[in-house]
């Protein structure tokens, strides 16, 4: 009979055993799938790296997105029209500074469309451009970055037929691409990818109205001029020259011209060249922005909030007069023919047809 009550009890513990077991599995289960709600809205789990790199596809890009609103309410076009897909990841390697890095932002935008990928950039890429651009692509999630192998795909800068029948699933385009031989089609789109934002323009306009004073009938000149590492650069590695006084009075003595009360507004980082070299005697000349390269998004939005762009050498420059979209001087033939820039770099692909070039003078080389 004690046997038989032992066994009862038994049974019993065995059966609230079970018990438990379902509750705790149901609870279990439960947990997991909330959490992985939350994980694919906010991304703050990290999982086993056993799970495909698609997975990691697009968390981060309702978080940009969210991002971009909070930063900037105004923005109508801060929601991307692009959809994740199975299609596989196109990428570029951030490399650069400013012009550089919109460059090769540029170049993956409309390689990507022209082979029906879904284009997303790097993290860091993302914290580079998104303080001073209204960009919409989607950042690749760090996971992502690190599961992936991608098939590296160096391009030159100019566009080739060969770019546009690319066929891999996972790539990543590295080089310094900025040549509007890229995009130059999708004009439009790449200028709303490259919308200073509204704190910066506002900034900026307020700087040019002080300009401005009493002048009834303003027009308004930016003025780049590229120095830094370029002044030793360029000669002794290329075999070429930068902008000097000649070529900066040239340019601006076509605007002085055609213009009735121009302002040239100069941004360099090299200003105490610009000051002792650029004449300012007629007073319409003013030299602004701090020249920092490591926040060159003050400087940027005054030279696009400019009418015309007078560039020197380097992509800083390009860029604000591609943006800009009014007349554009630029120096041409800056190096010698032997140079082996060349190669790496043609006239015909970094500057517009339209623009106007004012060759280099040489003459410093062959001396």
């Amino acid at each position: 009979m004690k046997c038989c009550i032992r066994y009862k009890g038994n049974m019993d513990c065995v059966k609230k055993k079970r018990f438990m077991f379902c509750v705790m599995f149901f609870v279990s289960v439960l947990t997991f799938s909330v959490l992985y709600r939350l994980q694919v809205r906010i991304g703050f789990l990290m999982f086993s790296t056993k799970l495909t790199p698609l997975s990691f596809m697009c968390l981060n890009e309702k978080k940009q997105q969210d991002t971009q609103n909070n930063e900037d309410t105004s923005n109508t076009d801060s929601e991307s029209s692009t959809k994740c897909d199975l299609n596989g990841i196109w990428t570029i390697k951030p490399d650069g500074r400013l012009g550089n890095q919109m460059g090769e932002y540029a170049t993956l935008y409309a390689l990507a469309k022209a082979n029906g990928r879904q284009p997303f950039i790097l993290p860091e890429m993302h914290s580079y451009l998104a303080p001073i651009f209204k960009i919409t692509l989607p950042v690749l999630h760090q996971d992502a970055v690190n599961l992936i192998s991608f098939k590296e795909y160096w391009i030159h800068d100019w566009m080739s037929e060969e770019y546009n029948h690319v066929d891999e699933t996972f790539l990543k385009f590295t080089g310094y691409p900025c040549s509007w031989t890229f995009y130059h089609h999708l004009r439009d789109d790449i200028r709303r990818e490259f919308t200073i934002h509204d704190h910066l323009k506002k900034e900026a306009n307020q700087v040019l109205h002080g300009m401005k004073g009493s002048r009834t009938d303003v027009t308004y000149i930016g003025v780049h001029v590229r120095r830094g590492d370029y002044v030793s650069v360029m000669p002794n590695v290329w075999k070429g020259v930068i902008a000097d006084r000649g070529y900066l009075e040239k340019a601006m003595g076509y605007f002085r011209k055609k213009y009735k009360e121009p302002i040239f507004v100069v941004t360099s980082n090299g200003m105490d060249w610009c000051k002792d070299n650029i004449d300012n005697s007629r007073g319409d000349v003013y030299f602004s922005g701090d020249g920092n390269e490591s926040t060159p998004g003050k400087d940027f939005a005054l030279l696009m909030s400019c009418n015309h762009t007078i560039m020197t050498i380097g992509t800083f420059g390009y860029w604000a007069s591609y943006l800009v979209g009014g007349e554009a001087i630029y120096l041409t033939n800056f190096t010698l023919p032997d140079s082996e820039f060349l190669k790496l770099f043609h006239y015909d692909a970094a500057f517009l047809p339209e623009w106007i070039g004012i060759a280099a003078d040489l003459s410093p080389l062959l001396h």
